[in-house]
């Protein structure tokens, strides 16, 4: 390998769409970056900007006194039961996502497209755009929240204002604008107030001008004859009326305010530590390499591309996480009307997107995660307590970020009888945990919030005394044969057992109750296809063209169905993955599939379900994914997903168990995965060859004794802390 992959993509033309936008992010504002030398926009969002859609009854359903005839009706046979236990609402979306105002930058028409390049540094976080004598760069600081524009040119001549005006915005959004002249040039303002409420948000812009003049032009102001231009943004949501004056002089003093230079390092010390902990060296050709993200992308079978989608992909992820983790469009939209709300589909998108972040050694991520779940608890007992009439937790599959409720639900989506979400929501967080070796006591309270849930909610049982989980639901498929509310959904089993077991680790006071009832959970069900059913309870028939794969969380993300202590299960499991189809192409279900596919050890199905993403346009030139083929609905799953499947073909670990090389694709024959860190708590560094032969550099935290699984076999391997551990073996 004679040259390293590139961190960072570029673009010989400005962006003429938001989807091209180059991305910047410190997981609370975002920057959209088109670079046009004439006429460049930034478009701004925050992760706290969500629209008021007068939702007032945000409320959980009270159904829990409704809940005991339900269950009844079930057990009994009546396989629509489910669709009547409603109060009655229509469904109700959450509070949609929407971008915050573009701040626009206008030059007189000249010679501007000499030798025009964009790009985005991964390793920086940096936007940079040129052209003849023109530059803009733009990065979003994790160290002092600002977004920092910095434009130079000889004789620079700019029109500079806050515009409001993006596709779909509501008509009646209250729109003020405020522009003053400061010692160092202007201070721009835009305050918006939503229809009908309260709340608002204003957006502000420090701009710093070295050389000319400048004036005022309403909306904004007027720069001539200046060296270089410095502009600094900050948006803020708020109740009443924003002091523009206060937040003006928190952007003046920010330490080295007036130095574009100072404020970068002071983000680099955040952004660049965590970007470089991991990379992936696929071995591909120098000139593939060399190309601009969308010649790339049209070659799709090369590893180039996989090189780049890797490091974009972990770049994103990390861009959009820091107050909140990422929405379906990660930090960045350009458009008011999102789709699904741009919010969090936390039944199955917001753990793909992360599934990363553990093994890609990105903490800030499931910090993010974190900061979502934990937030939410006082809301996710009012589900639990309102629907089901229980103690403990219930999350919601859709949120908003700010109320973790479950109001959005419909006959066709009774996302409010899904009971494996809190399960399915801390178990990164305990992932988080193992790797660090370290247990977060916010966590383990959850989890015996997660146990007391199941404590109260399973008490029916089926003929031969197993607890049964009803009602049941397996996000968002329903059985052939009967209506999408059940019993035993595969599931709700995994989740119900994996959160008694889990939660029972780790408080030795309630352990023994707590097994016990997991114990007494039905097994999973082989259907007569031999696939592992997405339902266990007997004469629930499958429905395999579905786009979710929520019957095999026991295979990923959970341990509990694998090849080597349960191989009967896994089997199946991998039958039941051969037989799903991919219903409507969505990004997500390609890559969950490919994830189930690795832990299965299947690589050719790993290779087909990264094909069917990487054939199908999925990818816009910003390297920021579609939800369907041919970049149809801007959305995040795929771009963060894939740094995950890119892992798990090649490392995959537990905390007693490494397995390497478990699905490695054929055309990635040599390479190199660096800084992965695993749940036994070692990094690692792994490199393999096309001779077939591979070596495994362990870097261990803590002394432990694992199972080592490779190509070849199984064997122990004992750990001491501190001693690096140097493995070879055979790749294939």
């Amino acid at each position: 390998m004679t040259s390293k992959p590139v961190h960072g993509t570029w673009e010989p033309e400005p962006a003429a769409r938001w989807e091209d936008a180059f991305l910047s992010g410190n997981g609370r504002h975002g920057a959209l970056v088109f670079g046009d030398p004439d006429a460049d926009r930034v478009i701004v969002t925050h992760h706290s900007l969500v629209r008021p859609n007068g939702d007032e009854h945000r409320r959980p359903p009270r159904l829990a006194a409704e809940l005991p005839a339900l269950q009844d009706r079930l057990l009994a046979g009546e396989t629509a039961a489910a669709e009547s236990f409603t109060d009655g609402r229509p469904l109700q979306w959450v509070r949609p996502f929407h971008p915050a105002f573009q701040l626009r930058l206008n030059r007189p028409p000249g010679d501007t497209h000499a030798a025009y390049r964009r790009s985005v540094d991964f390793t920086t976080g940096e936007t940079t755009a040129t052209c003849s004598t023109w530059t803009s760069r733009v990065f979003v600081s994790r160290a002092d929240d600002v977004i920092v524009q910095h434009v130079t040119a000889p004789h620079l001549t700019v029109d500079l204002s806050l515009d409001p005006r993006l596709p779909g915005a509501p008509a009646g959004l209250g729109v003020g604008h405020g522009a003053v002249l400061t010692p160092e040039g202007a201070l721009l303002s835009l305050r918006a107030r939503y229809p009908g409420s309260d709340l608002a948000y204003t957006g502000v812009t420090l701009v710093a001008v070295t050389g000319g003049t400048t004036k005022l032009v309403p909306p904004g102001v007027l720069v001539e004859g200046a060296t270089e231009v410095l502009l600094l943004t900050r948006v803020r949501r708020h109740t009443g009326e924003l002091d523009v004056v206060t937040e003006g002089r928190a952007l003046r003093d920010l330490p080295e305010g007036a130095s574009y230079e100072g404020l970068l390092d002071r983000h680099l010390a955040l952004h660049r530590t965590a970007y470089d902990r991991v990379t992936l060296d696929l071995a591909a050709e120098p000139t593939e390499r060399a190309l601009p993200g969308s010649a790339l992308l049209a070659r799709p079978g090369g590893t180039a591309l996989l090189e780049r989608l890797f490091a974009a992909g972990r770049y994103h992820l990390l861009s959009a996480s820091g107050m909140l983790p990422p929405r379906l469009t990660g930090l960045w939209t350009g458009d008011w009307n999102t789709a699904w709300s741009g919010a969090f589909t936390t039944n199955a998108n917001l753990n793909l997107q992360t599934a990363s972040a553990a093994a890609a050694a990105l903490p800030e991520v499931t910090e993010a995660h974190a900061a979502l779940v934990h937030g939410q608890l006082p809301d996710w007992r009012d589900n639990a307590r309102a629907i089901f009439g229980t103690r403990g937790v219930v999350a919601p599959s859709h949120t908003d970020g700010e109320c973790g409720h479950t109001y959005h639900f419909s006959r066709e989506y009774p996302l409010h009888l899904w009971t494996a979400g809190a399960d399915w929501l801390l178990k990164p967080l305990v992932d988080h945990d193992e790797t660090r070796g370290d247990r977060d006591p916010r966590t383990t309270a959850a989890l015996a919030e997660a146990a007391l849930f199941y404590e109260d909610f399973l008490t029916r049982t089926d003929d031969d005394g197993h607890a049964v989980v009803v009602p049941s639901y397996s996000p968002e498929n329903r059985p052939a044969n009967a209506g999408w509310g059940t019993v035993d959904a595969a599931m709700d089993l995994s989740a119900a057992r994996h959160a008694l077991l889990t939660a029972a680790d780790r408080h030795p006071e309630h352990a023994d109750r707590w097994r016990a009832l997991a114990d007494r959970l039905p097994p999973h069900r082989t259907n007569a296809d031999g696939a592992l059913s997405e339902w266990a309870w007997p004469g629930l028939a499958d429905n395999y063209d579905h786009r979710h794969l929520s019957h095999l969380y026991g295979v990923w993300p959970l341990d509990e169905i694998n090849p080597y202590d349960t191989p009967a299960l896994a089997e199946a499991a991998h039958r039941a993955l051969a037989l799903r189809g991919a219903e409507n192409d969505s990004a997500h279900g390609h890559l969950h599939h490919a994830l189930i596919a690795a832990r299965l050890r299947d690589a050719e199905r790993v290779a087909h379900a990264l094909g069917q993403v990487l054939d199908g346009d999925f990818f816009h030139a910003s390297l920021m994914s579609a939800h369907y083929p041919h970049r149809d609905v801007y959305n995040a799953d795929a771009a963060h997903a894939l740094p995950a499947v890119l892992i798990e073909m090649l490392v995959q670990s537990t905390p007693d168990r490494l397995v390497l090389l478990p699905a490695l694709p054929e055309n990635c024959r040599e390479g190199r995965l660096t800084g992965v860190r695993t749940r036994f708590g070692a990094e690692l560094d792994l490199g393999w060859t096309a001779d077939g032969t591979a070596t495994a550099v362990l870097r261990p935290g803590r002394t432990h004794r694992i199972e080592l699984r490779t190509p070849s076999g199984a064997e122990p391997l004992d750990l001491a802390a501190g001693e690096d551990r140097v493995i070879s073996v055979k790749a294939r």
